[in-house]
């Protein structure tokens, strides 16, 4: 059902994109990015911070003991990264894959899956104080306060979806749905899965008792997402529009925001533009301006998640190869 909907979300959101394109102008658009030039391809490097420090918050949710090596978390979360971003897995898809990698390079599958879930939980828990920053900064540049309520109003339920889904992690999601699934799976090897799920369980519990890690890990995660406001800062400046790093910082933060709650539309084809266009106009920026820079943000599609999807198939078909007899 869900794959369902991410391929319907894939279509109304490159749709949207399409229409948006042609309604601000084609001509106009590319013609901003052409002047630009190879200049753009900076914007990939000065998002890269950002990614690393989304690796030292994953890192803190494992057993202090059995951390995997960092080479091996920034591989996984490039990779799960580049399929929640390109592929219709309503961002689901990249966090399985990041458990499935390391347990393919011999890390313990119940330290993997547990540290994955709770991370998905610091993912969202981040955005709360990044839509508060963005909201604050909207006040404070006196733009448009009726919005700012909106905004505030929609962060305020997502964090009660957030602390919904806390409980129900410590509550032992993984064991309760297995004790269902095998009520009508009576397999040999289902005792074993059952054991593996309380396992996962005690282990979730255990990362959310360490407050002070989990507490750092949110803190890390929330600091990548404000250091990401680097890439609208200078892609801005580089198509011909500097803006001050406030203005930035408020459009990053309230259009990844927007992004971010549309989760079903594979990488926000079309509502990120969406939310440029709405938002750059506060700050006075013309409509085919805010979609440029959009789409200039996107440049790091190409040059990081690409290739990133390219090597997880690689690391998924030598798998294959040595497993074959």
């Amino acid at each position: 059902m869900i794959r369902i909907a991410s391929y319907i979300g894939l279509i109304a959101g490159l749709v949207t994109l399409t229409i948006l394109i042609i309604w601000q102008g084609v001509g106009e658009i590319f013609e901003l990015l052409i002047e630009s030039g190879f200049s753009l391809l900076l914007l990939p490097f000065v998002w890269l911070p950002s990614f690393l420090v989304a690796v030292v918050s994953w890192y803190l949710l494992f057993p202090i003991k059995r951390i995997p090596p960092f080479t091996e978390l920034t591989l996984a979360l490039w990779m799960g990264r580049a399929i929640n971003t390109l592929l219709p897995v309503a961002t689901i898809g990249g966090e399985i894959a990041k458990a499935r990698l390391l347990i393919l390079w011999g890390r313990d599958g119940v330290d993997a899956s547990a540290s994955v879930l709770v991370d998905k939980t610091v993912q969202a828990l981040a955005l709360i104080p990044w839509a508060i920053i963005g909201t604050a900064l909207l006040v404070y540049l006196a733009i448009d306060n009726e919005l700012a309520m909106w905004i505030l109003l929609g962060t305020l339920l997502l964090g009660l979806g957030i602390v919904g889904f806390i409980i129900v992690q410590r509550a032992g999601m993984f064991g309760f749905i297995a004790r269902l699934v095998g009520k009508f799976n009576t397999s040999d090897g289902w005792g074993k899965i059952t054991n593996n799920a309380h396992e996962v369980d005690s282990l979730v519990k255990v990362i959310y008792g360490n407050r002070k890690r989990f507490l750092l890990a949110i803190f890390w995660r929330t600091l990548g997402l404000i250091l990401q406001t680097a890439e609208v800062w200078l892609a801005c400046y580089l198509l011909g529009h500097p803006i001050s790093l406030i203005e930035a910082l408020m459009l990053k933060s309230l259009t990844s925001i927007i992004t971010d709650l549309a989760f079903i539309i594979p990488n926000g084809y079309g509502v990120q533009e969406g939310g440029y266009i709405m938002l750059g106009v506060l700050i006075s920026l013309t409509p085919e301006f805010a979609l440029a820079v959009s789409l200039a943000t996107r440049v790091r599609e190409l040059i990081i998640d690409l290739p990133g999807l390219v090597y997880w198939q690689h690391v998924e078909a030598k798998y294959l190869m040595e497993k074959t007899p």
